[in-house]
């Protein structure tokens, strides 16, 4: 009978991450991984072809967990855009806040993370886990009836832009999110989109002069 193994892929991942977290990309190696989890070097080779395959499991970890919390907040769409726009805003910050080291590793970008060497199945999730989030905030702005050559760039900034521009003004410096975050996300996303829908499409059919309602 084959012996357990002493450390598994998560804890090397774990230790990817923290890493990655304190002094950036570069410093996940995988002798310094290894290291981090008291293995032999030769122990993350079992688990990983080679640094490249390291750098995207680290980086496919975080972010489709994250994604993962993200569509589940952009699924009510359906029944109440602007409840799910806000509810995603806050979203961005509130995973962030809940997994601090995850989320600044997320912060450096995937390039960072030597993506243009990922193995081919790894590339291929990670753009299908793109795909599915611009799917949804395509979705979300027709529910919202954003129209126009800026609508993309509009909900593009209202739920991704502006929430991580507050958590990138705290989460690199070591500080943590303030209390108020997630609020201020959602208020500023409300105030951008609610700005941008205009009137309903029935709205538009009346003639001029129409009385609405």
């Amino acid at each position: 009978m084959a012996r357990p193994a002493r450390f598994t892929t998560d804890q090397f991942l774990d230790a990817a991450v923290r890493r990655a977290a304190a002094a950036g990309p570069a410093a996940v190696t995988m002798s310094a991984v290894a290291a981090e989890v008291g293995a032999p070097s030769g122990s993350a080779y079992h688990r990983f072809a080679g640094r490249a395959d390291l750098l995207a499991q680290t980086w496919l970890r975080g972010v489709e967990g994250f994604q993962e919390s993200y569509l589940a907040a952009l699924g009510t769409a359906g029944r109440d855009p602007a409840r799910a726009a806000r509810d995603a805003a806050r979203q961005v910050v509130a995973w962030s806040r809940a997994h601090p080291e995850r989320a600044a590793v997320l912060l450096h970008g995937a390039d960072a993370f030597d993506r243009a060497h990922w193995p081919a199945p790894q590339r291929r999730r990670a753009d299908t886990g793109n795909r599915r989030v611009h799917a949804a905030l395509a979705s979300l702005a027709a529910a919202l009836d954003l129209r126009g050559p800026e609508a993309a760039d509009r909900i593009t900034l209202a739920l991704v832009d502006l929430p991580l521009a507050l958590v990138r003004r705290h989460l690199p410096a070591g500080t943590p999110l303030p209390a108020h975050a997630e609020s201020l996300a959602e208020e500023s996303a409300d105030a951008l989109l609610s700005r941008a829908s205009g009137p309903s499409r029935a709205e538009r059919r009346k003639p001029p002069g129409s009385m609405p309602g």
